[in-house]
């Protein structure tokens, strides 16, 4: 939902949006399979109306490519590992590009045993998780996805960024056009809802970050230059805390305090691992694989009989809308984009 007055705002399709995306990310520097696989998922951002993974990523992405500390180029390095494990490393590219090269021998892997991992280390990551996660639920596996971020996130307790914003995202696949998905922050908000904010002058709910001496804050800037907090207080930061061990030192790469460092002020997307997890429900669930869909299914359905909304719903119907009718972007964005001279 975007937090921008409609009237103010420009009208593109789908197809314009993928190339605009294309045209600023390749005259960045951007080698043409790096900046495909980044502006497929911009446009996916765009297209279900997350404003915030969408063209507004655009001017981030320019900053991270000419920060020195991305490889425009290159080349991930794919390893099969062992029977459940295969290791990507993105070279200090983009994590999409190693994913998407990547995902076909995890999904193998879980149809084979049953469970597989896909580590990918050495990665710029800026995106949402759930276009990885729906790529796999579309070969109907289960999937579970993590990353650790910057240490914008102060712990429950705490005061001082210390975690990431550290995304947890799962996907279960369905009969029908869409997967059951979620996708969120371990933080109470996005960093990019929260920057949104700021873009339009609004206030934030109490509870979602901290200034830079820890007083509770609904000024986005304040809590862009102090500290976010996460959801649940205490539960929240466990989870976080857990994304940053599972996505950080398990695989072999770093914490988001890590990262933060690594940046060194470059103001470059975090840079660290992502683990994601394939389940196959074939394998794992036994002789009646359609019992315990239908058991899945029956699941869902009784959340519709109370009048409750799966995760991602309002996504898809998001996504119907500008299939159909195109999507629309908020002026001042555009022209930021625009002014970037590609």
């Amino acid at each position: 939902m975007s937090v921008f007055d409609a009237a103010d705002s420009i009208a593109l399709s789908i197809q314009e949006v993928f190339d605009l995306s294309l045209r600023v990310l390749k005259g960045a520097g951007l080698s043409d399979a790096h900046a495909r696989a980044v502006a497929r998922v911009i446009t996916a951002g765009e297209r279900d109306e997350c404003a915030s993974h969408g063209l507004y990523r655009l001017p981030g992405c320019v900053m991270t490519i000419r920060s020195g500390k991305l490889s425009p180029d290159a080349e991930p390095g794919i390893v099969d590992a062992s029977p459940a494990l295969v290791r990507a490393d993105a070279r200090f590219g983009y994590s999409l590009l190693a994913f998407e090269r990547a995902a076909p021998l995890l999904v193998e892997k879980a149809k084979a045993v049953g469970v597989a991992a896909l580590a990918i280390t050495n990665c710029f990551h800026f995106s949402a998780l759930w276009p990885e996660i729906e790529h796999l639920t579309e070969q109907g596996v289960a999937a579970l996805a993590m990353t650790p971020s910057h240490a914008w996130v102060a712990p429950a307790g705490g005061r001082k960024g210390l975690l990431g914003t550290n995304p947890l995202a799962f996907g279960w696949p369905r009969p029908g056009p869409h997967p059951y998905v979620f996708d969120f922050a371990t933080s109470a908000i996005a960093r990019g809802d929260l920057a949104l904010h700021e873009i339009a002058g609004q206030p934030i709910p109490e509870g979602w970050g901290v200034d830079a001496e820890g007083r509770p804050t609904t000024d986005a800037r304040a809590a862009l230059d102090g500290a976010m907090l996460t959801f649940g207080g205490h539960k929240g930061s466990a989870l976080s805390t857990m994304i940053e061990l599972l996505a950080g030192p398990l695989i072999g790469d770093m914490t988001s305090r890590e990262s933060m460092a690594f940046d060194a002020g470059a103001q470059a997307a975090p840079c660290h691992g992502e683990l994601i997890l394939a389940f196959d429900p074939a394998m794992l669930g036994g002789p009646d694989p359609a019992a315990n869909a239908a058991r899945a299914e029956a699941l869902f359905a009784a959340f519709a009989d109370q009048g409750a909304r799966l995760p991602s719903e309002r996504r898809y119907a998001a996504r119907a809308r500008s299939l159909a009718r195109g999507v629309r972007t908020p002026r001042p964005l555009y022209e930021r984009i625009l002014a970037l001279g590609f």
